[in-house]
């Protein structure tokens, strides 16, 4: 899925079928709902999942929790907006 069909997916009332759960934590965000987001990441173990935490965390404006989950992951602190952030991860995960 592109990025712009992804954003266009917003407008539904449902992560389109077979989102991964990172993507579907994005996408939940995207509708402004961040603790639905939150929630579904939390118990995620791997890489993929502590990046989408940070940058949830990130977003929330717990930097120090955000810093861990970024070490987590293996990513940097990012030093772009975090719509851009989110533009990134979306692109990245969903192979576009």
């Amino acid at each position: 899925m592109t990025l712009s069909a992804f954003l266009e997916s917003l407008s539904q009332a449902m992560p389109p079928a077979g989102t991964s759960p990172y993507l579907a934590s994005l996408w939940w965000d995207g509708k402004g709902n961040w603790q639905k987001a939150h929630d579904i990441i939390e118990h995620l173990d791997g890489d993929t999942a502590a990046w989408v935490h940070a940058y949830l965390h990130r977003k929330e404006g717990d930097r120090g929790n955000a810093r861990y989950w970024y070490s987590r992951a293996g990513q940097p602190m990012p030093e772009v907006s975090l719509e851009q952030e989110w533009k990134d991860i979306v692109t990245v995960l969903s192979g576009r």
